[in-house]
């Protein structure tokens, strides 16, 4: 029965990531983040220059435009983990990363 649970239980954390739970997990860090430096939404705001609201609206729905998510993550300290988001390749397959070094110098994609 201890083995059937354990299985379970894996089986259980693993889901597909969808952009909505993606963009709640990221606000349910941030808020944990804004409140473990002991900010308010308030001085986030003044200090990003995002609108109070906007704030409220990401910590409770996840729902934020980029550059109000940049603005938030600066004041936390996290331009650097902005910044790089997309810096380095990702592949999960040798023929992906194949592909990637033959368009590393391409400035546009085509159809294939």
């Amino acid at each position: 029965m201890t083995e059937t649970n354990n299985i379970l239980s894996i089986l259980d954390d693993y889901t597909l990531d969808n952009a909505d739970d993606i963009a709640k997990w990221m606000a349910d860090d941030f808020r944990k983040r804004r409140i473990e430096k002991n900010l308010t939404r308030e001085q986030v705001a003044e200090q990003s220059g995002v609108a109070v609201s906007n704030i409220v609206r990401f910590e409770q729905k996840g729902l934020i435009s980029l550059k109000n998510l940049i603005g938030i993550a600066m004041v936390l300290g996290y331009t650097s983990e902005i910044k790089s988001l997309f810096a380095q390749p990702k592949y999960s397959t040798m023929e992906e990363l194949t592909q990637i070094r033959k368009n590393q110098n391409k400035k546009k994609a085509h159809r294939i």
